[in-house]
Order: C-alpha cells, then structure tokens, then sequence
C-alpha cells in the first residue's frame, strides 16, 4: 500500500523533479495534508517536505543535481531549490512550543519526524510519507481517523495553544466532508466559552475566515457556524445555506464566489478586527446590506433602475441579490451590465456638448438602451441630445 501512495505521488506532474532531485535522499518525508489526500485517493497542491537532519544540506545536493540554486534560510532551518523549471521548500524538522495561549510557537530545530508531526492541528494532516521508499509514518490513531472521516485534535490544549485551529477545523470540515471527534468537539466548545479568540491577532483570525470562504460551500460556513464560531468572529453572522448554494451557482466569473458566499451570511458589516483588504470588505459591507439593496431596487422595475443601484456596489452584491430572487437584479447580472451604448462621448462632442453635460447624455441613452427604448445608434444619440 505503501508503494502505491508514492506511485501516484510520481505520477503528479509537479512531483515528478522534486522526486527526481531527491533521489537517494533518506531522511526527506513528505507530510502534512499532502499525504492525507493521496491517502484519500486525491491529488494534493501543496508538497509540504520536511527532512529528518539538515535540511540545507540536502537542499544543496538537489539544487546540484537540477543544475539550480538552493536559497538558504539557516536561521530557520529551511531552504528552496530551484532548477530544471520547478521549485520546491525544504524545512528541519522542529518542535514548537507556545509561551502562552494564542502566541505564535517558539520553535526549535533538530527534532525527529515524530516530534514534527506532533505539532500538527489534527491526526488527520499528521502524516508523513518516506520519498526514498514509500514508507508511512504517522501519529497515533491517524490513519484510523482518517478512515473513519474524523477531525481530532492531537492533545488536549490544542485550541488553547492555536486557537486559529478553531477556523480551521471547520476549513476541514467543509473541504473534507469529516465529522469532529466528540472530545475534540468539547474541546473546542470549551475553548470557545473561555474565549480563545480574544487571544489571537484580528489579522491571523481573518485570514483563517477568508481561507474558510474559499472552501467548498455551503458546508464549509455550515461547519464555522457550529458552536457559535461564526457568530463570535463576525457580527450578525447566520447560516442560509440555500441562499449560499444559490449565490455561489449564479456567480459570474468576474465576481469573487467566496465573498459571495461569505457576504451572504452577514447582516452587519464586518467591522476592522479581522483585518480583510480594502477591496473584500467593501463587498463584504455591500452584501451585509441585502435588505437595504432589495428595498432601494423594488420600487422601480426599469432595468435602468437597477443598472444605477447596482452599477455603484461590488458586484457581488448584485450576485447576492439575485440569489435572493430579486428579478431585477438577475437581469441586470446576466444581461443589463453587459450591454454597451453605440455611441461615444465624441458623438456628443461632435453633436456640441461639453463638460457633465457630456456625462448625463451618455446616462440618459444607456438608460433608454436598458429600457428597451433606443435600440440603435440613432435613437440612442437622440435620446442623448434630448436630456
């Protein structure tokens, strides 16, 4: 079974030179979820190697063999080769340990692969596969949790340690499908009531909530509204997760589908603790108002109405919208935002309009386009002249 992981390992396109380049190399492991997927039959992304003895050394004999460069990290233990056209991080294996509860982990290089593993989040990424002949190593009880579909936490000061973990065991959970380990459930029912989150920079939090947006949904936000985590880390957070299938199918490309989703779960703007970008929290706030949108885009049914309302807002809030059965909205979405006038600001130069006036033309003959009113260049530009 073994040697089976590691065949379809080398038959992954990107593995195949990391594998090439480590060749005879006995003490590089590959660990972590890239081999709890293979497990699973899947393809993983990421190719997590960690090296049992110096990692740097090992970095520069493959660097060598690829004809590449190593780039040395010496203070971390940790390096990346480059060459032949892929790159890839070699890390020592370390122990981590936690001055105080929610701190970033003081690390010490020179451990063993069972020390490495033992710093993990669950049993089910605490995996390790030998590159050199196949063999799996993992912490106890890992492969039968990962059998059974489990998420277990590897020792019982988990959450209060890294209470990031608490996001991450609904990541998990979404992506995965698994169910949580009753301990590992009170665990986090525990951490949660003795807040844990108080903790933990705003900034470390809201990334974990953004990698939950980019989950498989609506599980993913199903799972973090387990417990009341949702609710502690974003105001007005509710879970409908019709709406979210919705919004997330109707979705167009040139929308983001995870603010999408996450968007439909607010009804009060996020607020700054959890640090988004500038960008991702003002769809976030725009979606937040769905019931402001709804109420400004009924009383009018011109597709032009909705055009102005929506035309100022993130573009997913029209998604969110729509989803939430607004007519309007779904036709300025999949029609109304794509139409484009046939004339120009210069045909109103030509035609002898200057400054906003040139502006209020180009509006007054988009809207009657929308209205259905001036399908033609010169019924558009009459439409213009007559504002």
């Amino acid at each position: 079974m073994t040697s089976g992981v590691l065949d379809r390992l080398a038959r992954l396109e990107a593995a195949a030179p990391v594998l090439a380049a480590l060749e005879g190399e006995t003490g590089v492991w590959l660990v972590g979820g890239a081999v709890r997927d293979l497990l699973l039959g899947g393809a993983p992304g990421d190719l997590d190697l960690v090296v049992e003895g110096d990692a740097v050394a090992v970095a520069r004999r493959a660097a060598a063999r690829l004809g590449g460069e190593a780039v040395v990290h010496e203070r971390f233990g940790t390096a990346t080769v480059r060459g032949a056209g892929t790159a890839f991080d070699l890390a020592s294996a370390r122990r981590e340990t936690y001055p105080r509860p929610g701190a970033l982990p003081e690390v010490q290089l020179g451990a063993t692969l069972e020390d490495d593993l033992a710093r993990r989040d669950f049993t089910v990424n605490a995996l390790a596969l030998r590159l050199a002949d196949g063999a799996l190593a993992g912490r106890p009880g890992a492969r039968e949790d990962l059998a059974a579909g489990v998420l277990r936490v590897l020792h019982d000061a988990s959450f209060r340690d890294d209470p990031t973990r608490l996001v991450r065991l609904a990541r998990y959970g979404g992506r995965l499908g698994f169910g949580v380990a009753p301990g590992t459930d009170a665990l986090a029912a525990a951490a949660l009531a003795g807040g844990a989150l108080e903790t933990v920079s705003g900034e470390r939090l809201g990334a974990e909530v953004r990698l939950v947006a980019r989950e498989p949904q609506p599980a993913a936000l199903v799972a973090l509204d387990r417990l009341g985590l949702g609710a502690a880390l974003l105001p007005g957070f509710a879970v409908d997760a019709p709406l979210i299938e919705r919004a997330v199918a109707l979705c167009p490309n040139d929308a983001r589908a995870d603010l999408v989703a996450l968007g439909a779960t607010l009804r009060a703007a996020p607020g700054e603790r959890l640090a988004f970008p500038a960008s991702e929290a003002a769809a976030l706030r725009a979606c937040a108002a769905l019931d402001a949108l709804l109420g400004e885009l009924a009383p009018d049914p011109r597709p032009s109405h909705a055009d102005t309302v929506l035309g100022r807002r993130p573009l997913e809030a029209a998604v969110l919208a729509a989803a939430a059965g607004c007519a309007a909205a779904r036709d300025w979405l999949d029609r109304g935002r794509h139409l484009r006038t046939a004339i120009t600001g210069d045909d109103l130069l030509a035609a002898g309009l200057r400054g906003p006036a040139v502006g209020r033309a180009l509006r007054a003959a988009r809207a009657v386009l929308l209205d259905g009113e001036a399908p033609d260049r010169a019924s558009q530009l009459a439409a213009a002249l007559e504002n």
